[in-house]
């Protein structure tokens, strides 16, 4: 912003408030503005855009107490002033000489062709040289529109097992500044997951939206059950009399009592039983207990077994169980 459209623009009226408003309460005003103007709520409004970019560029001064109060100063002398080189009699001499007044320095003048690095200096040893983001214009904040920007997230690991990830809890981890602070597990949730948590991250350094804590959450594998979405999964040994003639058998639960399952004579190893509602219980549903028969074939046998298998072997249909599979294999 030249600083010529100091003298032009009334950032007080633009925002609003009046010329002794606080820096709470213009933050405040400022805040109600943006969310009103700001062009993601009013996409294809040019004239919304150009107003947010308005109360965006008077917030930026007057936020600022060392521009507020140089802002004040000039335009203490009048909107009618203007930079000019005419014969010398007066304008840039009228203008700056309260800004030379205390600095030590001389302010050099050209008014026929020359440049006006003395009288601009002053400005840039102040902290507010053109383009600086004082005289320039306003940097940073909503998409280069400048005004207050969002604090920086956080984030945080934890480690818990595997029944806490499908129940659910609250637990406690540590922050930054070693206070404590709790964060709601929810049940279900995923190895490698993330929890937000809304506004607990690093404040914003002009008065923007807080950032957020991000938790990622590791889970620990149980050594019986795997999770399928909601589902639980179990492999279930069964023996070969038991997967040949049927039976009725136990297969455990997560955190309950074992349910009861029939398996049906001729049953191969493999097939998957489904126990309805033994699942992951979350808001979204609740899944099932999946449990995969796997035929365990004994590693030891004595003489009297090793018989009867020879003589089952003996009277066992002559198929073979592995012909399908070679013709698909060949075709």
């Amino acid at each position: 912003m030249a600083s010529q459209d100091w003298f032009d623009k009334d950032f007080y009226k633009v925002l609003g408030v009046s010329k002794d408003v606080s820096d709470a309460e213009l933050k405040k005003t400022y805040r109600k503005l943006a969310r009103t103007y700001h062009p993601d709520s009013n996409q294809g409004d040019a004239a919304a855009e150009a107003k947010f970019k308005e109360i965006s560029e008077a917030y930026s001064v007057l936020s600022d107490p060392e521009q507020r109060k140089e802002y004040d100063q000039i335009r203490a002398m009048g909107s009618g002033a203007r930079f000019t080189a005419g014969d010398g009699s007066g304008g840039f001499e009228d203008v700056f000489s309260m800004f030379n007044q205390g600095r030590g320095g001389n302010v050099r003048f050209q008014t026929s062709g020359g440049a006006y690095d003395d009288i601009f200096s002053m400005f840039e040893q102040s902290g507010g040289g053109f383009g600086s983001g004082r005289f320039g214009q306003p940097t940073g904040g909503f998409r280069g529109y400048g005004g207050p920007t969002r604090g920086a997230d956080l984030t945080a690991r934890t480690t818990i097992d595997f029944v806490t990830a499908t129940k659910g809890e609250t637990i406690t981890l540590q922050g930054e500044d070693g206070k404590p602070f709790k964060v709601k597990i929810p049940a279900g949730v995923s190895d490698g997951q993330k929890i937000r948590l809304r506004g607990r991250g690093r404040q914003s350094p002009d008065g923007g939206e807080p950032g957020d804590v991000v938790v990622s959450v590791t889970v620990r594998p149980h050594p019986v059950f795997t999770r399928e979405g909601l589902n639980l999964r179990v492999t279930v040994p069964v023996t070969f009399t038991e997967a040949a003639l049927g039976a009725t058998i136990e297969v455990p639960t997560l955190g309950g009592d074992p349910v009861k399952l029939r398996v049906a004579p001729g049953t191969p190893s493999g097939r998957v039983l489904r126990v309805k509602g033994r699942g992951v219980a979350t808001d979204r549903g609740t899944g099932d207990l999946l449990a995969e028969v796997q035929v365990a074939v004994p590693a030891h046998l004595d003489d009297r077994a090793r018989e009867a298998l020879e003589r089952f072997h003996e009277l066992e249909p002559k198929e073979n169980p592995r012909a399908d599979l070679m013709a698909k294999a060949q075709s």
